[in-house]
């Protein structure tokens, strides 16, 4: 197929679902071109990574000013700002209906007015790759989030998302998020409105050769780690409970063990963990492989969210036993006890780390259950594949009302 796919900002390593569907699709012979937007130096020289795993890159520089200006138009409007934040007619502007592609992709809420824009403009079919219900998320965060500002903007933004995901899930062909939780939220909002289209589960996948085990390093038997970017709500909260609330417990069993917390753009509340002796604040690293592999364990408190977390399946790729919770399991097939650890409350959670670091045994059998277990379920090219066949019935849809219309003209 002849894919355009237009995502509001540069996939990359980080952003790891757009970066690996456009590389496996592209390596299952599809032709991909890609709209982006690039918002610093950095991610503008990582679209030569992106160029060489596609077609062709069209990519439009996005300064923070924009964005705002767009944001500060919304505020009369019902529009969440989410909606606008990443707007750049230009993108999209030279498109028409002699374009040449087959099916047109739209990553998240950032990207869904150039899905209405291309509808307009053209007769293609749009997959609108939602990635996660934001209202689901929104309402958690408002409740949860221990983030002032993620509290107060996630209050702010909850009525407009709530509003505009459901109006939005019939403007395409189909709808896609990335678990069943977030497509009973979506098929929530939608039991109002006339919703026609279908809204499919598409999970995310690990690139098993990138994130694996090796043998040749040897895991400090006391360490655990905790992942993510750390400017993000939802993995604030998730630090912070897990500082506050769970380590004590566990330092008051085993005051030797260390705990690192590794991701980018770490705000003020969590570098400042750092004065604790036993933690380690990494901020941006090269590669995030070589921390997962060393640890004994990878811990993930999950609090609230939406969508599958990447954290636990980057973990449990490189064979290091898991211990999170159960919200985090709503979007995973896997089987706790047997290929994770799941425990919810301060004191389960302390107490299931203190086990698993005496029991080397057990940790080595949850580190081989969990590797096999994302080999099984969440290789990138079988997601690869499932996204190709949500395209065909795109298709199919489109060519479907195409005949229908000409026969009722």
């Amino acid at each position: 197929m002849n894919i355009l796919f237009v995502v509001p900002y540069v996939p990359n390593l980080v952003r790891t679902r757009p970066y690996n569907l456009i590389r496996h699709l592209s390596k299952r012979g599809n032709q991909v071109t890609v709209l982006t937007l690039w918002t610093s130096e950095q991610e503008r020289e990582q679209l030569d990574q992106l160029r060489q795993l596609c077609h062709e890159v069209i990519a439009l520089p996005m300064p923070l000013w924009r964005s705002l200006l767009n944001s500060v138009w919304a505020l009369p409007s019902r529009r969440p700002l989410q909606s606008v934040f990443s707007w750049r007619p230009e993108l999209v502007s030279s498109l028409n209906g002699r374009s040449p592609y087959d099916v047109i992709h739209i990553e998240h809420l950032r990207g869904s007015r150039y899905g209405l824009y291309l509808k307009q403009q053209t007769s293609l079919p749009v997959v609108w790759d939602s990635v996660d219900c934001i209202t689901h998320l929104f309402r958690q965060a408002s409740v949860e989030s221990k983030n002032m500002i993620g509290r107060i903007r996630s209050r702010f933004e909850l009525d407009r998302t709530e509003y505009y995901e459901a109006w939005l899930l019939d403007k395409f062909e189909h709808v896609i998020v990335t678990s069943p939780a977030d497509r009973a939220a979506m098929l929530q909002l939608g039991q109002n409105h006339s919703l026609a289209k279908p809204i499919s589960v598409l999970g995310n996948g690990v690139d098993i050769e990138h994130f694996r085990p090796d043998t040749a390093v040897t895991r400090d038997q006391d360490t655990l780690v905790i992942s993510g970017k750390m400017s993000y709500h939802a993995n604030t909260t998730m630090v912070l409970h897990l500082f506050r609330q769970i380590m004590p417990l566990v330092w008051a069993k085993r005051p030797e063990v260390k705990l690192y917390v590794v991701g980018t753009d770490p705000g003020r509340e969590i570098q400042a963990l750092a004065e604790h002796p036993n933690v380690i604040v990494t901020g941006t690293v090269e590669a995030l492989p070589p921390y997962l592999q060393r640890a004994a364990i990878s811990v993930a408190p999950i609090q609230y969210g939406a969508g599958i977390q990447n954290k636990v399946l980057e973990a449990l790729a490189c064979a290091t036993p898991v211990i999170t919770t159960s919200q985090a399991m709503s979007a995973l097939q896997a089987v706790p006890g047997r290929d994770l650890m799941v425990a919810d409350d301060p004191e389960a959670y302390a107490a299931a780390i203190v086990e698993l670091l005496a029991d080397p045994e057990k940790r080595s059998v949850l580190g081989r259950n969990g590797r096999t277990y994302v080999e099984t379920h969440h290789h990138w090219p079988n997601v690869a594949a499932g996204l190709e066949n949500i395209y065909r019935q795109a298709i199919a849809s489109s060519q479907n009302h195409s005949r229908l219309h000409r026969v009722n003209s």
